[in-house]
């Protein structure tokens, strides 16, 4: 079988409810992989486009969380109604949702807009 053209993880961990990151399971992560899982096989893209379950990608204030490799693309506060347009502008398209993207100060860092410090906003990553 050949390689698969783009993997995305889904963040749907869960942590314990009142916790102050938050988690993404809290906020529909599950429905939302299982949306990208059904609009991949109903275009036909099942072979060349894998959608799976992570654990925490470490990015809970920003959740739901999706990164999509190879081009190592994250999402953040991504909802359901965000699913399509991700699939058709970046994952079809070549295009990442600019509104969606994951600044690169945001990704793996203390502090950000996101986590009580700094000013960092979406449609600034890479």
């Amino acid at each position: 079988m050949a390689a698969f053209e783009k993997h995305v993880f889904v963040c749907t961990n869960a942590r314990a409810e009142g916790h102050p990151r938050g988690c993404c399971s809290a906020k529909d992560s599950a429905a939302i992989r299982e949306k990208f899982k059904e609009l991949v096989e109903h275009r036909g893209l099942k072979g060349k486009i894998r959608v799976n379950t992570a654990g925490c990608l470490d990015q809970c204030e920003h959740g739901v969380t999706i990164v999509v490799y190879p081009e190592g693309v994250w999402y953040g506060f991504v909802k359901s109604a965000d699913v399509e347009e991700i699939l058709e502008s970046h994952l079809v398209g070549g295009v990442p949702v600019a509104r969606l993207r994951l600044a690169d100060a945001c990704i793996n860092t203390e502090r950000c807009a996101h986590k009580g410090g700094g000013t960092v906003q979406l449609g600034l990553g890479r």
